[in-house]
């Protein structure tokens, strides 16, 4: 059997494809496409393939298994992967070898494969948030130009945005220099209403979602996310608190012997999903229903002792662990229960 390693790059990849002794069977550079790999392993027996996770890692894996190959995806931070490599020379050529020598004798962490609906899932959510975040840099540049006038646009909805420009005694000129940014804005409301509409839509149609909406501050978009990036509850054995270290709202810690210091949340994992955890926390801080009283209680005890930004990032931590194990026992939100949970 062969084993084929592959230095993924947008353009152009370093291929080495190594026999079951190691040697060395084909070591090249090809173009990074369908018809590239199609040529170089669409003749070649089954064999098993290597690549570090990356941008264009799930499309080629895709393409190599359609070609009757079986395609590992290794994480890059298990340095045991890369053998005796140096950084001090690192080139395409040095990482091909030391992957296909990994892909040889095993020596790999695979990636949790995502599953199709919910990758597609992932893009649609950061297509939306690409498009809010051009919204909101929209709102910014009106407000700076407003102060430069001497106005200041009052705080509100971003739909309601040309609502409340309307009520500011503003000249013919500014009222112009601001056009194109209403009709942007004016666009991209039109587009987020549409997209928020579909959203709700797959949201009502997948009950794990639905479930997941039953936490106060998760909704549609929320609960998609959520789903989306965890994609399988079983990948993190059962354990909540795995969950809360993938998303990044753990605190850092250097700990030694009695020693025990811990810093800022790690912020490694999926920062759309973090910062959804965020506004979600501050939604139950600032609700007065019934249910999210001994969350708003929890947040503001630690909030009286840390600070109301750490208070809330705990509350974030605390939502990923909760969302996490009603997705995993199938059971809705239950005020009364949850709110004997330790932070």
């Amino acid at each position: 059997m062969e084993y084929a390693a592959i230095d993924l790059h947008s353009r152009r990849s370093q291929i080495r494809i190594v026999d079951a002794e190691g040697t060395v069977v084909l070591d090249c550079r090809i173009d990074t496409t369908r018809a590239a790999f199609a040529s170089t392993f669409g003749a070649r027996a089954s064999m098993r393939i290597l690549l570090e996770a990356s941008t264009e890692a799930e499309w080629v894996a895709q393409c190599l298994e359609g070609l009757g190959h079986t395609v590992v995806i290794g994480d890059p931070n298990y340095t045991l992967m890369y053998g005796q490599r140096s950084r001090r020379i690192k080139t395409d050529k040095r990482d091909a070898a030391a992957l296909a020598e990994a892909c040889r004798c095993g020596i790999y962490r695979p990636t949790h494969r995502v599953s199709t609906v919910q990758w597609r899932e992932r893009q649609r959510q950061t297509v939306r948030f690409q498009l809010v975040r051009q919204r909101t840099a929209l709102i910014n540049l009106t407000r700076a130009l407003l102060r430069q006038e001497g106005h200041r646009l009052p705080s509100g909805a971003p739909e309601c945005m040309e609502a409340r420009l309307d009520r500011l005694a503003l000249s013919t000129t500014v009222l112009a220099i601001l056009t194109p940014l209403r009709r942007t804005m004016r666009a991209l409301n039109t587009t987020l209403r549409s997209i928020d509409r579909a959203i709700e839509a797959r949201a009502q149609g997948d009950p794990i979602v639905r479930l997941l909406m039953t936490a106060p501050g998760v909704g549609p978009v929320v609960a998609l996310n959520f789903r989306a990036v965890l994609d399988d509850p079983a990948r993190f054995g059962g354990e909540a608190q795995r969950v809360a270290a993938f998303i990044g709202v753990v605190p850092r810690e250097n700990s030694s012997a009695e020693r025990r210091h811990k810093g800022r949340i790690t912020k490694v994992g999926p920062a759309t999903l973090r910062s959804l955890l965020v506004q979600a926390s501050w939604a139950v801080c600032r609700s007065h229903r019934a249910d999210t009283a001994a969350l708003r209680a929890w947040a503001q005890s630690l909030a009286a002792r840390r600070g109301k930004r750490i208070a809330i990032v705990a509350l974030a931590r605390r939502l990923a662990r909760m969302l996490f194990a009603m997705w995993r026992d199938g059971t809705p939100f239950r005020p009364v229960m949850r709110a004997t949970v330790a932070a």
